[in-house]
């Protein structure tokens, strides 16, 4: 952490800083200029946030120097996860493709499925919406794929359906945006040992994200992969775009293995050909699409 005092600080008010600063467990290093002192906080910063510092007196601003997220963090390990999945390597050399169609004839590496959805008009025809329902598509998908030897991921959207996916063999749990702010979910599914993919929500940033991934890694569950499924755009007809910019930027931060969903992003003018291609770019490991 560093943090700078306003100008002409009073010693007084560096000395409340470095008294702080050790009653946390960190070492101090005072920089003294002409006009302002810079103090540097050596240790794990994690301890306290900047907002802490900055309401101490004539602290113009403090700046985090380590993030949030040490266990992910490519300072942690260099090289890349790889998560195998019925022998499908997510995060290896190869890019995965990954469909939305259960039936599949044609050769893909995974088959991504989200028996838990409901319609988003309350008017809708429930009675195929049901919990006993979508448990017994669910399972038909999965003996679908496991027959040819194909991993799925299964999007829950409760904690409640954590419990019917892995009774049925989910190879994976995909954990949507919406879940992004669940603690709870995330505290649960950190104590399994099954992959998940976490996707962040279409207003989250990267270190919202890689934060988020922290917290199951810190719950003993380390088969994380990062999902990401589109964020805000200004497009008034197409509100929402790959976020090429996160997945290149979590790629560089985590070795993590990113997956991006462009199923429910392609149109006319962005054909999911073209996203697939941006995905790759961006250093996505595998894409789900309905290719």
């Amino acid at each position: 952490m560093i943090i700078v005092m306003q100008k002409h600080a009073l010693p007084q008010s560096v000395a409340e800083v470095v008294a702080f600063i050790r009653s946390r467990g960190l070492v101090e290093h005072v920089s003294e200029g002409e006009e302002r002192t810079i103090i540097g906080a050596v240790g794990d910063e994690r301890v306290f946030q900047p907002n802490e510092l900055e309401r101490l007196p004539q602290v113009e601003r403090a700046i985090r120097v380590l993030n949030d997220w040490r266990i992910i963090s490519r300072e942690t390990q260099a090289e890349d996860s790889v998560i195998s999945v019925r022998g499908v390597a997510f995060g290896g050399e190869k890019v995965l493709n990954i469909t939305t169609e259960p039936k599949v004839q044609k050769s893909v590496d995974a088959v991504y499925v989200d028996p838990f959805s409901v319609p988003d008009t309350p008017y809708a025809d429930t009675v195929r919406f049901n919990e006993k329902e979508q448990i017994a598509l669910m399972r038909e998908a999965l003996q679908s794929c496991h027959e040819k030897g194909l991993p799925v991921l299964v999007r829950i959207r409760d904690v409640r359906q954590i419990e019917a996916a892995l009774a049925h063999e989910a190879d994976i749990l995909y954990l949507g945006g919406e879940l992004m702010a669940n603690r709870m979910l995330q505290d649960e599914v950190g104590r399994l040992n099954t992959p998940l993919v976490l996707c962040k929500d279409k207003h989250h940033l990267y270190n919202e994200w890689l934060v988020a991934a922290e917290r199951v890694a810190l719950k003993g569950n380390h088969q994380i992969i990062l999902g990401e499924a589109g964020t805000l755009s200004f497009e008034p007809d197409y509100p929402h775009r790959l976020d090429v910019d996160a997945v290149a930027r979590v790629r560089g931060l985590s070795h993590l293995p990113v997956l991006a969903n462009i199923s429910g992003l392609w149109h006319n003018g962005m054909p999911q050909e073209v996203l697939y291609r941006l995905a790759v770019a961006a250093g996505a490991n595998a894409v789900i699409s309905s290719l």
